[in-house]
């Protein structure tokens, strides 16, 4: 039987003060002005759209992405917040997580998010080497993250994440080593460490950066950060996530843990499960800003949805939890996915043959090998 899991809210802030060239998510060159108003009407007017899906259900979690959100002045945060908090029930003490460019942290400003109710910032900091920022197209320099980042530390903040990318353009593994060392120094509570993918649509895919990092050299890079941030107390949970004790980001395990989210914002993509019909949507939003803005505005449908086939709902979660160092439960995945146990034993079989995953009574929990090789274990849930 299906049952709801716990809900999350994402909101997006498409705009950014200029587009990286690896960038393949939903932002956009940000206009002379900034539509503050009324993109604030538009995610209210979006939110009211979406509430028939949840009546009744605790958001857990809330996310700001973008896009740049932090070029959102504080006020104009918190009033967001105000919106959604009167229309949606928050658990006491929700995670509310605000993604931050270093390149756009202002003096004052972490103050007023922390009293607008944003208690996570997430710095895209990606590295401290100044010509590895320059060849990724960041509007920032090494002295700039750092700034922002005890410029939030000052304000009170005490559960900051940092993203950092290894495996770019003339980096070596001294380098990538060198960026995990100075985000250790800042005393962050978590550290996302991604590899650069020349992603489609995106400016690197076009035209791909010279000088990349062999894989065998890539690998070596994530294997020795790894062992060099669980030296500083950060164990990895996810195949890009580490974390001091207790400072896992709570948003991002709920998506993992195939559990549901609101998405609010244009290009917002959110998945909502029906314990009453049995469905799981996928929702999505209108992508470009103007025209979200002008649907919202208009009260037309701002967005849609598509319902995920019963036959795919294995690899949908499968996609998700095999991302965990913790792995799944059976039982999780009996009332997440609506679907009993035995759909997977063939396809579980074949994935501890190859050394992949292991299980240990009712919880299934990807191997060392299963790790690295995530996307060829996920495979192996393919609809038929």
């Amino acid at each position: 039987m299906l049952i709801p899991p716990p809900l999350s809210l994402y909101i997006h802030i498409p705009w950014c003060v200029r587009k990286c060239p690896y960038c393949d998510f939903n932002s956009h060159n940000q206009p002379q002005t900034l539509p503050v108003e009324e993109y604030l009407a538009a995610l209210t007017a979006d939110l009211e759209q979406d509430l028939p899906l949840v009546w009744g259900r605790t958001v857990h979690s809330v996310f700001f992405g973008g896009g740049t959100p932090s070029l959102f002045p504080p006020d104009a945060i918190g009033r967001i917040l105000d919106a959604a908090s009167a229309r949606l029930r928050f658990a006491p003490g929700a995670e509310i997580t605000m993604e931050c460019n270093p390149g756009t942290a202002e003096h004052g400003r972490f103050e007023h998010y922390l009293a607008a109710g944003v208690n996570r910032l997430s710095f895209g900091v990606q590295s401290f080497d100044d010509g590895c920022l320059q060849r990724l197209g960041r509007i920032h320099d090494s002295g700039e993250a750092e700034y922002a980042v005890k410029l939030a530390q000052d304000a009170g903040y005490d559960n900051i994440n940092l993203d950092l990318m290894y495996a770019l353009p003339e980096q070596t593994l001294a380098m990538a080593l060198h960026d995990v060392e100075r985000a250790i120094a800042l005393a962050p509570t978590h550290l996302s460490h991604y590899q650069l993918t020349l992603e489609p649509n995106t400016v690197f895919a076009a035209k791909p950066p010279t000088g990349l990092p062999a894989d065998d050299d890539a690998w070596d890079m994530q294997e020795r950060c790894i062992a060099r941030m669980a030296d500083a107390g950060f164990a990895q949970y996810e195949v890009s996530a580490y974390a001091q004790p207790g400072r896992q980001c709570a948003h991002n395990l709920n998506y993992w843990r195939f559990g549901d989210y609101l998405g609010i914002g244009a290009g917002a993509h959110g998945k909502i499960s029906s314990g009453a019909s049995g469905d799981i949507l996928r929702r999505w939003k209108v992508k470009n800003p103007r025209e979200y803005l002008a649907a919202a505005a208009s009260e037309a449908r701002i967005g849609g949805d598509d319902p995920i086939a019963v036959d795919s709902r294995a690899f949908d979660y499968m996609l998700n939890t095999l991302r965990l160092v913790e792995g799944f439960s059976l039982a999780d995945f009996e009332v997440r996915t609506g679907l009993p146990r035995a759909t997977l034993d063939k396809r579980l079989d074949h994935a501890r043959f190859m050394g992949w995953l292991e299980r240990s009574g009712d919880r299934v929990v990807p191997t060392e090998l299963g790790r690295r090789f995530t996307n060829d274990v996920v495979s192996l849930f393919l609809p038929d």
